[in-house]
């Protein structure tokens, strides 16, 4: 493999040779790991006229470190960082800088996505099957917007996105969503997560009032708070954001923004009732303050009518509307998009193109490809399929082997499901040892405000396959018997 050509600054004015200078800086190199053990050096040729020298320093810095056992050389030619060195390098210690100005609070991070080790099943989250993705179609639909525009998606880039996928998107919200939306007025993100910061950075100055939901996404609360919005919760039930206790904050509070999910709320999965939609748009007309109205699993809705978004309803001229394509693609595919009303939609494009002007215009022509030739369509259809024998495979295996242990409503649509454990089970001790049974799931605490309830659970279905969830559920029954019996056994010695 071809290496990168190895960096050294040497001084031509310090009293120590350069060829002393030289080894000490390799030396360097492998103590701070720059060289790994058994990596091979540049030839004495190559560095030479890299840094400038004669080859007879490079040669002599060489002999020094081979001399010392820190390099070897091989048979049939080449140096290399000695495997085993009679007295190993000790690491210098690390110059730790610290800025003499002031620092605001740190950021908290959220949702920490692990890797799973080898057999490791999980229900956390609710995260899509990135084997349905259609790599080979996007592949294909990628070659073929390269043929198509070539030098011009690797040479320009709009701020706003690509505009044949803004077209195609305008073109499906319309159709889909009943939303008044053209390429004029979306703009397409690396992320749902960009595009709320933009929004909100736009839109909210520091100060402002701000309402979410007291179940809710935890990196959305961040990107509202880098805004300087002071969050108030307002809670939630089966049938989404309670409007009426909404209406009373309103009476002791001037908001300036509301943020929700009302289409599977996060991470909840209620869908918000029509008639509250409706309601909540009227009281942002009345009282000014913007909608947020974070859609970012519309697609995967299985039963019932379906619901249109806020921003479709007469308060549309006061919601901001985001959504993601990453559950229709897969989680690594994180494209997402904005729209609103022109008035605020261009502030939002203003400071996209002040603060992050490149886009990935290959890869959003391509996303547009696989909307034109219909292939994203036909792999929706197939996908609620499967995630909604997913979603019935996991209800009707959480109630034959946990029984009374979980209560859940069986959601009309998205990735995962709401439970909530017994009280007299140790949610804590499950999940422990369900990590040794080879399951992973997790208490929703980090998803409320106050980050009190530990008794809920949000386990995910799109992950895994029927046969999958089947073996997850037997696992976690498994996790549960052990844990209770080690409840009663200290019970018993008590």
């Amino acid at each position: 493999m071809r290496q990168w050509t190895l960096d050294i600054a040497l001084d031509r004015t310090r009293a120590q040779p350069l060829y002393l200078q030289l080894a000490g800086a390799l030396a360097d190199a492998v103590r701070q790991g720059r060289l790994k053990i058994g990596a091979p050096l540049p030839g004495t040729r190559v560095l030479a006229t890299h840094l400038g020298v004669n080859r007879n320093t490079v040669v002599a810095a060489y002999a020094e470190l081979v001399a010392e056992g820190v390099l070897c050389t091989r048979n049939g030619g080449g140096t290399f960082v000695a495997e085993a060195m009679p007295t190993p390098l000790r690491p210098r210690a690390i110059d730790i800088a610290i800025p003499t100005y002031s620092l605001p609070p740190e950021t908290q991070s959220s949702l920490p996505i692990g890797v799973l080790s080898p057999g490791m099943l999980t229900l956390a989250g609710g995260m899509p099957d990135a084997r349905l993705f259609p790599a080979r179609a996007l592949s294909r639909a990628f070659h073929r917007a390269l043929d198509r525009r070539g030098r011009a998606l690797v040479t320009h880039a709009d701020p706003c996105g690509h505009v044949c996928l803004r077209e195609q998107l305008a073109a499906m919200l319309t159709r889909t969503r009943g939303l008044t939306v053209s390429a004029d007025n979306l703009l397409v993100t690396h992320s749902i997560e960009q595009a709320i910061d933009l929004s909100a950075r736009a839109l909210i100055a520091p100060g402002d009032a701000v309402a979410v939901e007291a179940w809710g996404y935890p990196p959305a609360w961040n990107a509202l708070r880098l805004a300087g919005a002071r969050l108030l919760p307002v809670r939630i039930d089966e049938n989404g954001l309670d409007v009426d206790a909404l209406e009373h904050l309103l009476v002791q509070q001037r908001l300036r923004a509301v943020f929700l999910t009302p289409h599977h709320q996060f991470p909840t999965a209620v869908v918000m009732a029509p008639e509250r939609r409706a309601r909540l748009g009227e009281l942002a007309m009345r009282h000014r303050f913007v909608i947020f109205e974070d859609d970012y699993d519309h697609e995967f809705h299985y039963q019932g009518k379906p619901v249109l978004p806020i921003a479709a309803g007469s308060g549309r001229a006061n919601v901001v509307y985001l959504g993601s394509l990453a559950n229709l693609l897969a989680p690594g595919m994180h494209t997402a998009f904005v729209t609103a009303p022109m008035a605020a939609f261009r502030r939002i494009a203003a400071l996209r193109a002040a603060s992050d002007p490149r886009t990935d215009a290959a890869v959003e022509c391509a996303i547009a490809e696989l909307f034109e030739d219909g292939e994203l369509e036909r792999h929706l259809r197939r996908a609620c399929r499967l995630y909604r024998s997913r979603r019935d495979a996991l209800a009707e295996a959480l109630c034959r082997q946990l029984g009374s242990a979980l209560e859940f409503r069986v959601p009309e649509g998205g990735l995962a499901l709401w439970a909530r454990a017994d009280q007299t089970i140790d949610l804590p001790a499950w999940i422990r040892a369900g990590q040794i049974e080879g399951i992973c799931f997790s208490d929703a605490r980090r998803f409320d405000f106050q980050q009190n309830d530990a008794s809920t659970l949000r386990l995910g279905y799109g992950f895994h396959d029927e046969i999958e969830l089947a073996e997850a559920v037997r696992r976690m029954a498994r996790a549960l018997k052990s844990t209770l019996h080690r409840r009663d056994q200290a019970r018993a010695a008590a």
